[in-house]
């Protein structure tokens, strides 16, 4: 595209800032300057920001500590809190009347905060709903120290909170949007100061219900209002910014060779998120796919690093294998029994148990002899687990049915994941005798319908040294 053309059709950019690079004043300065040097290519910026690195912890324990009657350490949290953006609030702006109008707004929300907590210590009680209101305090600080930064430098900007933008249902904690109302309002709110060049600053990781009750997004929360709201602008790119270059092939703390995958297709992803690896959650990116638009993981402190594009097509690599996750802290589940074989409903009953108990199962693996399955739960949750299906299935241990319900813990699971795995032959072949050359027992080995992975459960001890056998197999 020609720059004439550019001016004409500028593109929208939707950017969201995760905590490290809100953390403290060099780095939201950093923030403004990626914002201010897209904007200078002729690009239309919706920002959406996090809290502060490690506020939100902060906010969480001031929220608890007064569902005991303390109300003592609320009032040190909030202290602390009013210090540390009130600074860097000072290093950022220089004009004396922004910076006035910011630490006024910054003060009267602490005041905010403060009568909450106190009202919860007087109450004893914590409510969901009113978690969400004392969570949503990180991202409004946020949003406000960049936006009064971005106009010191001269330029239209304007903290904005998405509990004005989306609408939400009552699910504290974890709400969803009604993306046509919050379309709706994004059209008459948002939209506006996009097209005159004002840049919007919005705070991720809240809502609101329709009677204007503040509401938090569940997981990968702030990347889930960027997705939300970049679909409602029609965002021709969504740009994750983080503090590393893109999603790597395996953790480096375990490989140091490690290195950054260029191109993954949001089904690689979801695998990718699913078993383990730090990368988007699946759920956070679901508005733009259905859009369209793919989704960039950059690096704040590194910015010309084009990082990881995730996109809707696959690109398959040689070997098929793009990366290596682990999951720790599980446990394996064994069902077993002679008297299994034909018995219909004993796999159903045994899952029914545990969902009973609130627990998702990770992983399943069946033998074709049908005398035994395993599954995988997370370490955590192994006594509940083997007690609800042992009650579920009393009648049959007694019987002789079912054999034993038993957990080995020292186990992980390791997965390889990549693009057409389940189509290029040779790959399940590769993958084990990865881990037999380094004489690593493979425990139980699944593959779902998808072409995505190839998952093998392991010993504990052997995890790292499956992780490295299995990471020589990526050719990029």
């Amino acid at each position: 595209m020609s720059a004439e053309e550019n001016r004409i059709t500028p593109r929208m950019v939707t950017m969201k800032f995760g905590g490290t690079s809100m953390g403290n004043h060099d780095t939201i300065a950093q923030v403004a300057r990626i914002i201010v040097e897209h904007a200078a290519q002729g690009h239309r910026i919706l920002t959406v920001v996090s809290a502060m690195n490690g506020v939100t912890d902060l906010l969480k324990q001031a929220a608890r500590t007064a569902s005991t009657g303390d109300d003592n350490e609320h009032i040190r949290i909030v202290n602390d809190l009013r210090v540390r953006h009130v600074e860097t609030a000072e290093h950022l702006v220089v004009d004396d009347k922004i910076k006035k109008v910011l630490v006024e707004d910054i003060d009267t929300l602490l005041d905010s905060l403060n009568a909450m907590c106190h009202s919860i210590a007087v109450l004893r009680e914590i409510t969901p709903r009113g978690m969400d209101l004392i969570m949503s305090f990180g991202e409004r600080f946020s949003a406000r120290l960049l936006a009064a930064h971005l106009r010191d430098l001269g330029h239209a900007a304007l903290a904005i909170d998405a509990s004005e933008i989306i609408v939400t249902d009552d699910n504290f904690q974890d709400a969803a949007p009604f993306m046509d109302e919050t379309q709706q309002r994004v059209n008459e709110f948002l939209l506006p100061y996009l097209h005159n060049g004002t840049f919007p600053i919005v705070t991720g990781y809240i809502g609101a219900t329709r009677d204007g009750i503040i509401t938090t997004l569940g997981r990968g929360a702030s990347d889930y209002s960027a997705a939300i709201l970049g679909a409602c602008i029609n965002t021709d790119d969504l740009w994750i910014y983080t503090d590393v270059d893109g999603i790597m092939t395996t953790d480096p703390r375990i490989v140091p060779t490690a290195r950054v995958i260029p191109v993954l297709s949001y089904g690689e992803v979801g695998e990718l998120a699913y078993f383990g690896a730090k990368v988007l959650h699946p759920k956070t990116v679901q508005p733009v796919i259905d859009k369209g638009a793919p989704v960039r993981v950059r690096n704040t402190f590194n910015p010309t690093h084009l990082g990881t594009l995730i996109q809707q097509q696959s690109e398959i690599t040689q070997g098929a294998v793009k990366a290596v996750t682990i999951i720790r802290d599980v446990s394996l589940v064994s069902v077993e029994g002679r008297g299994m074989v034909g018995v219909p409903g004993i796999a159903g009953r045994t899952f029914m148990a545990v969902a009973r108990v609130g627990v998702s199962v990770l992983l399943i693996s069946q033998s074709s002899s049908e005398q035994s399955f395993c599954f995988i739960v997370p370490q955590s949750k192994t006594s509940t687990v083997l007690d609800g299906i042992k009650k579920e299935m009393r009648h049959e241990l007694e019987r002789g049915d079912v054999d034993r319900v038993w957990a080995r813990e020292d186990v992980v699971i390791i997965t390889t994941v990549g693009a057409g795995m389940r189509g290029t032959p040779g790959v399940a072949a590769r993958v084990c005798g990865a881990l037999s050359n380094r004489g690593i027992n493979i425990l139980v080995i699944a593959q779902g319908s998808s072409e995505y992975s190839i998952s093998l459960v392991v010993r504990a001890e052997e995890a790292n040294e499956a992780v490295r056998a299995l990471h020589d197999l990526i050719a990029l």
